[in-house]
């Protein structure tokens, strides 16, 4: 029975402040004494001129019992399973037809009538009869939910309760919900490989872009790297398109596991104004077999709040393929923030199979996740029994464009596998996240990270464009690891900003680590078309004692693979204010000891008269390692390597032919092996120098205001190989005693090779003096420096002759 009713017998039944709230949500207002249908609320009564009759009921279940309902009376109820337990909502007494009650949206009555919800001003679960009681799969009431919210566009508001969802996938998210403080547990035993939880839907599907053979050459014309404008695309303004050549594998992936995979040369951009394209386009493309447009809504979705607490025991024993828990994002302009993720209290990941991601987006512009906590997975489990057989994702999508992860916290140790899983992720953006992993398998193009800390797994990409890392800590051995398995490439440019590296093991740290395979992976490789690294900090204060070598730039050691494909190479490389603390050892440049087949994509050569630079490297600042004494002339005992040997031929003018400068860089050890470059280096401690190696640098060779102070083991081999075919030139430069096992020996620096006390000077010499140490060394012994040799020291000409003229 009602526990009240308004008809004409009792106008005042339902007082009016009552009425207005329980009733505004169904389009109802008040005319005079007695209640009516707004203009736009509802149905007509049962007959013109007939009094509007409301009922209000404690639950949904109270509603049903009442055989006085009437097709056109209102019913209100106060509750759904109880009064006062959210589910409060307004139903319209109809006839019984098409669609069949469900419980929610429609509530069957006696045989032939039915309670039809009236759309409010926003929707909640409680109003559909979701419980919350651990047993019932609340799921079923979410998801009708949605549904309901989809057709009448109504946000889903439920700021606060529990619920579960056990067997229910594909919930549809296509309006604004407000979440607040609900919890949802998912139980995972039910997670399905091709359909996930909730789906963020585009409630616009794609399109084929058909043109006829005119339009088409011109669009494939313009399309490629740096095209702006393209006014084919004008008809597509605010969509997202997608170009493929299903005929053209390139991204082909090096290992034993992954053969026969690659991918078809493909890109993704946005389609503004009269044909302004946003998204840089890496490649030409001779021919497509798919072409689409996908409209993106012209307002955001915003799904706030929510806290998600997983069961941990996906089904299945062995590794499949990927299976699904969370949010498919499918949306353009969606933003999902303030949520929490996690495994259920007392429980852990006992998955056997991979998960690809709590949240998974896939072809989205603009797109942003925001203030989440979220966990990686277990992976590497002790047991190999129990290792599970691929990567296992929290964030993971593919053709993503303009997506920003702002505030989000994933961590972990080693056990576990990257938070993260993309391919084709373009203007991907990362702020003030703790992340343990940043991974792009495949084409990322232009990745900025700020003001982070990335852990363990760290930052592991390939791709191209800009790549801007600032203000952000790595945790790991590794600043940047460009995927060996896909080429290790980054074609573009690198950027890297008062950042700080804290290595995880005692084993050997790279800033920039491409290591790729000699292997065809179906587009150029190399690192970078420009490396700036500035204010950077290596912490070893975990492992005071490490001697282990850190380097700014490790490459691979051919530049050009077996096929003949040729390596780029960056024409900019600069590195200033580069510490180590917590240790008393630097860091060491970079080893490149095939210059000769690199492509830099410009011209440079060396003619015997001249060298033509393609390119700058420049090093300032940096506490580099104090490498332990050698043979002179050892190629592994350098902070920077060069080269092979100077009888090695350069391939043609776009090979490497850098214009090296070095400042302040105390104990430098340089290996140039007889390579094509100009070298200046200036304020610096030089340690050990070999220009040439069978034959001379091929270039120019100049030290200013350096110190010579070698340390080098016992023998009798010339300690610097500073020979120059465009000369070598010392400029205010001290030489010192070298150092052998350990000891000062002034008596050995006969072996400098370009001087040789009171007998021989050489090369380009000016204001050369001669340390405290040797002069001391020439007073004990009463070595008498000649007037001819200390003019030979104060201005000596390369042109003129080598021996000192005797007195």
């Amino acid at each position: 029975m009602p526990i009240s009713r308004c008809d004409s017998a009792s106008p005042k039944a339902l007082e009016r402040r009552q009425a207005l709230a329980l009733l505004s949500l169904g389009g109802i207002v008040f005319g005079g004494d007695s209640p009516s249908l707004a203009a736009d609320g509802g149905a007509a009564a049962e007959s013109a001129g007939e009094p509007l009759r409301v009922r209000v009921y404690p639950t949904v279940a109270a509603m049903r019992g009442d055989e006085e309902l009437r097709v056109g009376w209102l019913a209100q109820t106060l509750g759904y399973h109880a009064p006062g337990d959210g589910g409060n909502a307004v139903y319209r007494i109809e006839a019984a037809s098409e669609p069949a009650a469900d419980g929610g949206a429609v509530v069957g009555l006696k045989a032939d009538q039915l309670a039809r919800l009236l759309p409010g001003e926003a929707v909640n679960y409680r109003m559909f009869g979701a419980i919350g009681d651990g047993k019932n799969d609340d799921g079923v009431q979410i998801k009708q939910a949605h549904q309901y919210a989809a057709e009448h566009q109504l946000p889903i508001i439920q700021h606060q309760g529990e619920f579960w969802i056990l067997n229910t996938t594909a919930i549809p998210i296509t309006t604004n919900v407000e979440w607040g403080n609900t919890i949802f547990h998912i139980d995972e035993r039910f997670n399905q490989k091709r359909t996930p939880r909730f789906i963020v839907e585009n409630q616009q599907s794609s399109q084929p872009i058909e043109f006829d053979d005119a339009a088409k050459a011109a669009f494939l014309k313009r399309l490629g790297p740096g095209v702006q404008l393209i006014p084919e695309m004008a008809p597509y303004k605010n969509c997202l398109v997608s170009i493929a050549d299903a005929n053209d594998q390139i991204g082909f992936r090096a290992g034993d596991r992954y053969k026969g995979q690659s991918w078809d040369r493909e890109e993704l951009f946005y389609v503004e104004e009269d044909g302004r394209i946003l998204g840089d386009i890496a490649w030409k493309f001779k021919d497509y077999t798919q072409l689409t447009a996908t409209p993106c809504p012209d307002t955001f979705l915003i799904i706030n709040g929510g806290g998600f607490y997983l069961s941990g025991d996906n089904p299945g024993t062995k590794y499949t393929s990927y299976y699904q828990n969370g949010f498919s994002i499918r949306r353009s302009r969606t933003k999902i923030q303030n949520q929490w993720v996690g495994l259920e209290p007392g429980k852990s990941d006992i998955s056997m199979e991979p998960r690809s991601g709590f949240y998974n987006l896939s072809r989205v512009f603009n797109v942003t996740l925001e203030n989440i906590r979220l966990i990686p997975w277990e992976q590497n489990r002790r047991d190999p029994k129990k290792k599970v057989g691929a990567g296992t994702y929290g964030i993971s999508g593919a053709r993503m464009l303009n997506c920003t992860f702002r505030n989000l916290t994933a961590e972990g140790s080693w056990l576990h596998w990257g938070v993260f899983g993309t391919n084709i992720n373009k203007n991907f953006r990362i702020e003030k996240c703790r992340l343990n992993r940043v991974d792009v398998h495949f084409h990322c193009w232009n990745l900025t990270i700020q003001d982070s800390e990335i852990g363990l797994r760290g930052i592991s990409i390939t791709g191209g464009g800009d790549l801007t890392i600032e203000n952000t800590v790595q945790d790991g051995n590794t600043f940047v690891n460009f995927r060996h398995d896909f080429g290790a490439k980054w074609d573009g440019n690198i950027r890297i900003r008062n950042c700080k590296l804290t290595p995880s093991r005692d084993r050997p740290v790279a800033i920039l680590s491409s290591s790729p395979g000699r292997f065809d992976y179906g587009y150029p490789i190399g690192c970078g078309r420009t490396i700036d690294i500035e204010n950077l900090q290596v912490d070893y204060s975990g492992f005071p004692e490490s001697t282990a070598p850190i380097w700014l730039l490790r490459v691979a050691n051919f530049s050009k693979t077996e096929d003949g494909a040729r390596l780029f190479f960056a024409h900019h490389f600069t590195a200033r204010n580069v510490t180590v603390l917590g240790r008393q050892q630097g860091v060491r440049l970079w080893s490149v000891p095939d210059p000769y087949h690199y492509d830099l994509g410009r011209e440079g050569g060396y003619d015997g008269k001249q060298l033509k630079p393609n390119c700058l490297m420049a090093f300032e600042n940096i506490q580099l390692e104090a490498i332990p004494a050698s043979a002179p002339n050892d190629p592994d005992a350098a902070h920077l390597r060069l080269g092979n040997k100077g009888t090695t031929t350069y391939q043609d003018a776009a090979a490497l032919y850098p214009q090296i400068r070095v400042t302040n860089c105390p104990g430098l050890s340089v290996y140039l092996g007889g390579s094509a470059a100009d070298v200046i280096v200036t304020d610096s401690t030089v340690d050990r120098f070999t220009a040439a190696a069978e034959g001379p640098l091929r270039g120019k060779l100049t030290l200013e205001n350096c110190s010579l102070a070698p340390q080098v083991q016992a023998g009798r081999e010339t300690i610097y190989a500073l020979d120059a075919e465009l000369g070598t030139h010392l400029t205010n430069c001290t030489l010192h005693a070298p150092r052998i096992g350990g000891a000062s020996k002034p008596a050995e620096v006969d072996r400098f090779g370009f001087v040789k006390l009171n007998k021989r000077v050489r090369y380009y010499q000016l204001n050369t003096a001669l340390g405290n140490d040797l002069i001391e060394h020439c007073q004990a012994e009463k070595i008498e420096l000649l007037p001819s040799f200390i003019a030979m020291l104060k201005a000596h000409h390369g042109l003129e002759p080598e021996d000192v003229r005797s007195e």
